[in-house]
């Protein structure tokens, strides 16, 4: 067990030593090898210079990674859709090149660049209906509807091709009795809609001047059934799957005391409830560290889910700063285990760690923090650009306010010891005026959580 866990430590430290022109290089000449191995190498460099990228805000390396994890994600069969369109968004329209564009009359080219003048508004279940609304009226030709099996996975699908365009990006969908519904941009003409399932469906949709209703049934689709779809949770992608929530701070412990003396032990148990209910409700099982108000030492967190053998370990919490800049500062973030590379980390990590770490030294503090949990910090990176994506694609929907305010390291003491990936979410700053309002509206709250939650499903998707 320790020899496996310092050979994961030495491997993210050549990783972490390798320059970034380096490791894509390597990648570079991974990627063109016949051999599967070489190409999983490759897939597993682009990905540790997509994060590297993110992190330090590259443009540069982040498209050269993007390429990277598209070209090799589908020479092994990986779904890199997402990967994709996020490459798609990036690339400048002026360079973009239709496939075999060297056989394309150039009287045709034009007809390539026309966009779909239809766009998605909004899509919702209604009634156990897909309602999908768009901003102008639909012709019957705009609509392509065809289904397909395949024999390999012994799955059905059942596929909308439709002439238009999203104004969000690809969003995966539920719906109790349906493996996975998936939207996005296949082109810049046609938005695809898939619905994918192990058993036969039946399925029937209808065009209403700018609305495509779909009606999804299944053979056990039952009149009680129906009368739940209107409110009915998304279906788990994993039903072995366990996650420990821990709500920060509690008891004599207030945590942040901030704007109208709102305080973050309350706050951050409303939201870690939601969360768990939202969890429990699509399959998980769920474990809160605390569910009322009482404090728990920082190192029992972790090893309360060390105990419950958890797949992932969520802290959260809310931030603030001092009354000078409480309206200036305000936005959401994910932090995950690292030795902190930033001022705001340390003064962020120094806040929440100051419950248990006042007996021991910064030297004692720096080394410990640096040699734990080194084999799970990709992952829980990961994890945090997935809850903070999750997040923010939630709320924006509903607030044009919100702030992304980033993932970032820190040496958090919460998150030391975990056995999973672990990350601190930040929840947003409970000493400004307009954001704290917010933190403690229930409707919002809910929101929250429901972002969380579907990081945590874009999470395991994902890896």
């Amino acid at each position: 067990m320790l020899r496996s866990l310092l050979l994961l430590i030495v491997f993210v430290l050549s990783l972490e030593a390798l320059s970034e022109t380096a490791l894509l290089k390597r990648a570079n000449g991974f990627v063109n090898s016949s051999s599967k191995s070489d190409q999983f190498r490759a897939y597993n460099d682009y990905k540790n210079l997509y994060l590297r990228a993110l992190m330090s805000e590259n443009k540069k390396l982040k498209m050269s990674a993007l390429k990277g994890i598209v070209k090799s994600g589908k020479k092994l069969r990986i779904d890199v859709s997402q990967y994709s369109q996020e490459l798609a968004e990036m690339t400048p329209k002026h360079t973009y090149k239709p496939p075999h564009s060297k056989n394309i009359k150039k009287k045709s080219s034009k007809k390539l660049k026309v966009k779909s003048s239809h766009r998605l508004k909004s899509v919702r279940w209604k009634h156990g209906k897909l309602q999908m609304l768009f901003d102008k009226k639909l012709r019957n030709n705009q609509i392509n509807y065809f289904t397909l099996y395949d024999r390999k996975t012994k799955r059905h699908k059942y596929i909308f091709d439709i002439h238009a365009s999203m104004l969000t990006r690809s969003q995966i969908l539920r719906k109790e009795g349906v493996d996975k519904i998936k939207l996005a941009q296949h082109n810049s003409n046609t938005l695809r809609l898939v619905i994918e399932n192990r058993k036969k469906l039946t399925i029937r949709f209808k065009k209403e001047n700018n609305t495509l209703l779909i009606n999804i049934a299944t053979k056990a689709y039952g009149k009680k059934e129906k009368a739940k779809s209107r409110t009915v949770s998304p279906t788990r992608l994993d039903r072995k799957k366990t996650i420990v929530i821990d709500p920060g701070h509690g008891g004599n412990d207030p945590g942040a005391v901030g704007y109208r003396g709102y305080r973050e032990k309350v706050v951050v148990l409303q939201i870690a409830k939601e969360l768990r209910k939202i969890l429990s409700a699509r399959g998980y099982k769920v474990y809160m560290t605390r569910d009322s108000d009482k404090f728990i030492k920082l190192r029992k967190r972790t090893q309360f889910a060390n105990r419950k053998k958890a797949d992932l370990f969520i802290s959260i919490h809310a931030n603030a700063v001092n009354k000078k800049s409480a309206k200036k500062v305000h936005g959401i973030e994910c932090y995950f285990l690292d030795k902190s590379r930033s001022s705001r980390a340390k003064r962020v990590a120094a806040s929440e760690n100051k419950a248990d770490l006042s007996d021991m030294g910064f030297y004692g503090k720096d080394t410990f923090l640096n040699t734990l949990n080194s084999h799970n910090i990709i992952a829980a990176n990961k994890l945090a650009i997935d809850l903070q994506r999750g997040v923010l694609g939630t709320l924006k929907k509903n607030y044009k306010h919100v702030k992304d305010a980033g993932v970032r390291q820190g040496p958090f003491w919460v998150l030391v010891g975990a056995q999973m990936p672990a990350v601190l979410v930040e929840v947003g700053f409970i000493s400004h005026p307009a954001e704290a309002k917010l933190l403690v509206n229930r409707q919002y709250q809910k929101r929250l959580a429901l972002g969380l939650a579907n990081g945590v499903e874009r999470y395991f998707l994902n890896n």
